[in-house]
């Protein structure tokens, strides 16, 4: 089955234009071919379907679109042309459409035209320059026949701002894509009582697409029976390799935990699982207790991998994981650790796995004799986010029977941490600790959330807008 994530590409204009004006065709054509190419160096696949001059070719591309299993569709608005060249196109394809307003120049050297002496030749010459003319006219079409649409206005210049926009808008349909083609495992059951984590996986389902596994924590401790000893030794290597192991992890919970590695890979293979929310105790059943306490290096590993895995059963926030995971973002389950007034940051992060890509150097592994609030004991992650820019992303249950996604940006910022054997960090934001804290909880997101570096507010937002959900941006 053919996955690859596609955009779009048509250009507009009017038929009878072209007999009228000499090289006007050719001239709008090769803008058509300019934006192709840049929208391909971003390493999508373009499907690009050229001029559509009139009904009958906007039908056949309508078609066209369809039968290619576009994703998203630019629409490059080159001259004037007809509404009705446009609207059985996005009727058939039935994808989010972006319209690129994009003038060839910033403006028209206004002395030049007016010294040419050839009228018919300066209206060919305006109507090159004419994008923006019928823009109104497609958006009046789209508004009455409730087709959503979103708008990148500028420059066919590489350096203008619109590029920026349009790599964004590329970069949150590859999102939208991954998340449709995801399979998200749910393994165990929810922390009792824990009641803000509790979720709609059918609405999940129906927002992003996700397919849900639903796999079984005995068929991954039958899995960590069948682990030979060379490969636990392999897996105890890798993990000297990929973290700071302190001296006072022993021998034996180092070769549990990589044992328990081992089987998560083999159980994450056998369901093609791009992602994991689990939790279980155990209790009762010694076997099942072993696996669940020795699990977390093995879902750090994962998570670095681009498999993020969030405990406590938190399915909204391992989709939170995985979209920044896809953003290139990272994206690592945390949640409120404590406030400091004095130096006006917050506090954050959570035990279990982390995220490795976006740590501040190599996350040490540090034995614990309690997992706080949890049974067993084991070895766990001491990590922080590297410094500098950083997004909280959330994804909530609105109240009105749909998600909406939370979203603040910040600052990973350096100071004294928690050396608990947990992920921690120290986060500052633009309106201060005291109205973020209070203006994040007022959206209702569960006490859970994905951090991930760099600032990707723009293109989370765009995301919420592909799959018609809000984005409720704090900060």
């Amino acid at each position: 089955m053919d996955q690859t994530h596609k955009v779009g590409l048509f250009s507009i204009g009017l038929d009878t234009y072209w007999g009228q004006f000499a090289g006007l065709r050719e001239r709008l054509e090769a803008y058509n071919r300019e934006i192709a190419a840049r929208l391909q160096s971003s390493g999508v696949e373009v499907v690009n379907l050229g001029m559509v001059d009139d009904a009958e070719k906007a039908m056949a591309a309508g078609h066209g679109f369809r039968q290619a299993d576009v994703d998203l569709i630019f629409l490059h608005v080159a001259t004037y042309a007809l509404s009705s060249t446009v609207l059985p196109v996005v009727r058939r394809s039935k994808v989010p459409v972006i319209l690129l307003n994009l003038s060839p120049l910033a403006a028209i050297d206004y002395a030049a035209f007016n010294a040419m002496t050839d009228r018919t030749a300066m209206t060919g010459e305006w109507l090159a320059h004419c994008q923006a003319c019928s823009v109104p006219e497609i958006s009046n079409v789209f508004r009455r026949c409730g087709i959503d649409f979103h708008q990148v206005t500028g420059m066919m210049d590489a350096s203008d701002s619109a590029w920026v926009e349009i790599a964004d808008w590329i970069a949150a349909s590859r999102v939208a894509h991954a998340m449709e083609h995801n399979r998200l495992g749910v393994m165990g059951h929810y922390y009792s009582g824990m009641l803000d984590i509790y979720s709609d996986l059918t609405l999940q389902a129906a927002v992003f697409g996700t397919h849900v596994e639903i796999v079984e924590v005995d068929e991954l401790s039958a899995l960590r029976r069948e682990v030979s000893d060379p490969a636990i030794a392999a897996r105890v290597a890798e993990m000297r390799v990929a973290f700071d192991v302190q001296e006072d992890c022993s021998k034996d919970e180092l070769e549990r935990a990589a044992r328990t590695s081992v089987a998560l890979d083999r159980l994450m293979a056998k369901y093609r699982l791009g992602s994991l929310a689990y939790y279980y105790k155990g209790t009762g059943i010694a076997e099942n207790e072993d696996t669940l306490s020795s699990i977390i290096i093995g879902n750090s590993l994962l998570t670095a991998r681009g498999i993020p895995v969030a405990g406590e059963l938190e399915i909204k926030n391992a989709q939170a994981m995985k979209i920044l995971d896809c953003l290139g973002a990272g994206g690592s389950f945390t949640e409120y650790y404590a406030n400091d007034y004095i130096d006006d940051v917050i506090l954050m992060g959570h035990d279990g796995p982390g995220h490795l890509a976006i740590a501040d150097g190599k996350p040490k592994i540090r034995p614990l004799k309690v997992y706080h609030g949890k049974v067993g004991r084991g070895l766990s992650i001491e990590m922080s986010v590297r410094h500098g820019p950083v997004t909280l992303l959330s994804v909530a249950e609105d109240g009105n029977g749909s998600l909406k996604l939370v979203v603040a940006e910040g600052e990973s910022v350096a100071g004294p941490i928690l050396e608990i054997g947990n992920t921690n960090s120290r986060y500052r934001f633009s309106i201060g600790s005291r109205r973020f804290m209070q203006e994040w909880n007022e959206q209702g997101a569960a006490h859970h959330c994905a951090i991930g570096v760099g600032l990707q507010a723009g293109r989370l937002e765009k995301l919420a807008k592909l799959l018609g959900i809000a984005c409720c941006r704090v900060c």
